[in-house]
């Protein structure tokens, strides 16, 4: 499974076709980018998108991932070779992140170890070292735990998040002295929490041809969150509640969002032969 020879197999079929990239990406809702990506072997598509991609072609995805058309003799051997070929790339995928998640593992397990020792030599206790060495741990185990776990860990690393959050700020409170800690990034953690698991579920929903549906509700929902932020610090520090800059991130991702589904209307109308004003 070779991406360039995949690559050129989709250009040709494309040309068949009488498509350009820009046609073919409008079909697929997607960037004539992300096309010419795949022609230029750079990426592959996702497999959310490779049955309509087939369909459009006119080749089925064991023709796509040979990168030739298949005689139907050729077909079942390909089909074995192409599987194998998934299986190997996913196993590579897992002894990756294995390695990444062990050599940052032991990083963090020297940091720590040199902020204790540091602060036994210097102050014959441990004073300092306890607020960067929770710090690490909190950050060991809502990203490690992600990465050793393939495709569930982006729920793995939420729910880390999101259990280990609280009791973090409350430690790290507590080794600071300074209450606000706790109660203040309380108040910023909850929405910012909010805000990546709707993002997560979003992009579940909508991920694919819909991705366009996706990037426009997150950039609304990442506007709700810098006034839900700048609403709770306004209150708490008694300051005033948006500034200029403020108040254009917000229309910027206001703007943005509508973009997003603008742009998903026009190619949607353009794909299904709509005429487009």
């Amino acid at each position: 499974m070779n991406q360039t020879t995949i690559g050129a197999f989709i250009a040709a079929r494309r040309k068949a076709r009488n498509l350009t990239q820009l046609q073919l990406a409008r079909k697929l809702n997607i960037t004539d980018r992300a096309v010419s990506k795949w022609e230029t072997g750079k990426s592959m598509p996702d497999a959310s998108i490779m049955l309509p991609l087939c369909d459009i072609l006119g080749i089925t995805v064991n023709e796509l991932l040979s990168g030739e058309e298949l005689a139907q003799e050729e077909a079942e051997g390909k089909a074995d070779e192409n599987l194998l070929a998934l299986r190997r790339k996913d196993e590579r995928a897992v002894r990756w992140n294995r390695a990444t998640a062990i050599a940052l593992s032991a990083l963090m397990l020297v940091g720590m170890l040199t902020c204790l020792i540091c602060d036994l030599s210097i102050s014959g206790t441990l004073t300092w070292s306890l607020v960067p060495v929770s710090s690490i741990l909190y950050a060991w185990m809502v990203v490690v735990p992600e990465m050793l776990m393939g495709g569930k860990g982006l729920y793995i690393g939420l729910g880390a998040l999101t259990a280990l959050t609280i009791p973090y700020l409350f430690v790290l409170s507590r080794l600071l002295h300074v209450a606000r800690v706790l109660s203040i990034g309380a108040a910023v953690a909850v929405p910012v929490l909010v805000f990546l698991w709707a993002t997560a579920f979003v992009f579940r929903a909508y991920g694919g041809r819909r991705r366009l549906i996706a990037w426009g509700v997150f950039c609304a929902l990442a506007a709700l969150l810098e006034i839900a932020i700048n609403l709770t610090l306004s209150h708490m520090l008694d300051e005033p509640e948006f500034g200029i800059w403020d108040a254009l991130t917000i229309a910027f991702l206001l703007l943005a969002s509508g973009g997003c589904f603008v742009r998903y209307a026009v190619t949607r109308g353009s794909a299904a032969g709509l005429p487009v004003a």
